[in-house]
């Protein structure tokens, strides 16, 4: 086994040495770096661990404060909704869309926002790589509540102003362009990168 790195944590062998790809080492044995079983392609750029981390976080924090705007804005017409007077008029359907509508997107928020929550509670432990994992996971857990509250959000309002067809068929494109634009387009790039060989590790054996 090749030298240790940051207290132990982040070790290297010949494989990860000729790919730039970290493998950690803790108590639960070795793993890849930012949880266990997930590989991670070299960056190509000349950055230690930590400064790498902390790009990676950087990063991940700018891509919040691009989507919490829009889930506040969509909280706030959903709280406000049920003070109008025509509120009451609307069909049973269209009361569980809404309260649909309003729970998938407390959820939203709160999924976007845990980072933030998980940095404060942890802050000084010496837990950024794990903070940058687990926020990663909540981030695009967040972006599918977040797709499926706004195309609730257009349900809602299509079944108000329009008949049934409209509403199937609006429905339907809104939920078909955000899985095209938010899973299907970054999945097929990843796919095929992972098509091209790039590097992919398992971990090593303890030895």
């Amino acid at each position: 086994m090749g030298p240790e790195r940051r207290r132990g944590l982040v070790v290297v062998d010949d494989r990860v040495e000729a790919t730039g790809i970290a493998i950690e080492k803790d108590d639960c044995g070795y793993h890849c770096a930012y949880g266990d079983g997930m590989s991670e392609q070299p960056s190509g750029r000349d950055e230690s661990e930590e400064e790498r981390l902390d790009r990676n976080l950087g990063e991940l924090l700018q891509e919040l404060r691009v989507a919490l705007p829009g889930v506040q804005v969509l909280f706030a017409f959903l709280l406000a909704v049920p003070f109008q007077q025509e509120f009451t008029k609307i069909t049973g359907f269209q009361k569980g869309v809404y309260f649909t509508t309003l729970l998938l997107t407390a959820l939203t928020a709160a999924l976007l926002i845990a980072p933030t929550a998980y940095h404060r509670l942890t802050f000084r432990y010496q837990q950024k790589h794990r903070l940058v994992f687990i926020s990663n996971r909540l981030a695009i857990a967040g972006l599918c509540t977040l797709a499926l509250a706004m195309t609730c959000a257009i349900l809602l309002i299509t079944d108000v102003l329009f008949g049934t067809k409209t509403t199937i068929v609006t429905t339907a494109v809104t939920l078909a362009v955000f899985v095209v634009f938010w899973a299907v387009l970054p999945l097929r790039r990843r796919l095929k990168y992972r098509g091209e060989g790039l590097p992919l590790l398992d971990p090593p054996e303890k030895g």
